[in-house]
């Protein structure tokens, strides 16, 4: 069963959403997201930070050095987006521009030395989150629901 939001419980303390919308995944899901993507924002606001930070980052310290598009396309922000996201990495010193030397039309991002220490500091910001968001699920839990909500992602992505 869900946690009533406040709008939900009138003044005698009982629910008032029906049972049929608590019932329903998409819904479900859909106000789990909002109140994750709440957390997280708010949780990395106070680590001076967005989430559009922590996806650079972790893309290229995971896949390595890339164009624009190419961390565009990894981290799902816009091509128009990205150029103000990486101007705000640049400016911190997490992340370096250099001219591409097969087309100096494009920048070649690369994640700094300071930009590996702040996405490891990221990450414990992060985990500490997801404690408070998983926090009535056992870690057995946290691990299933995690392959499950991957397991349905990709099925949709797919199609």
């Amino acid at each position: 069963m869900v946690r009533a939001e406040a709008a939900d419980i009138p003044d005698d303390g009982a629910p008032r959403t029906p049972d049929r919308l608590r019932r329903r995944a998409s819904r479900l899901l859909s106000q789990l997201t909002v109140r994750s993507d709440r957390l997280i924002t708010e949780g990395l606001a106070e680590a001076d930070a967005r989430k559009w930070h922590y996806a650079v980052l972790a893309s290229l310290l995971e896949y390595g050095p890339a164009s624009q598009a190419t961390l565009s396309r990894r981290t799902g922000i816009y091509c128009s987006d990205m150029v103000g996201v990486l101007n705000e990495l640049t400016e911190h010193g997490l992340v370096e521009r250099t001219p591409d030397p097969e087309d100096r039309r494009r920048n070649i991002i690369t994640i700094s030395a300071r930009g590996r220490r702040r996405l490891h500091h990221l990450d414990k910001v992060l985990d500490d989150l997801h404690d408070l968001l998983l926090a009535p699920l056992s870690r057995t839990e946290r691990d299933q629901f995690v392959q499950l909500l991957t397991r349905l992602l990709d099925h949709h992505t797919r199609s």
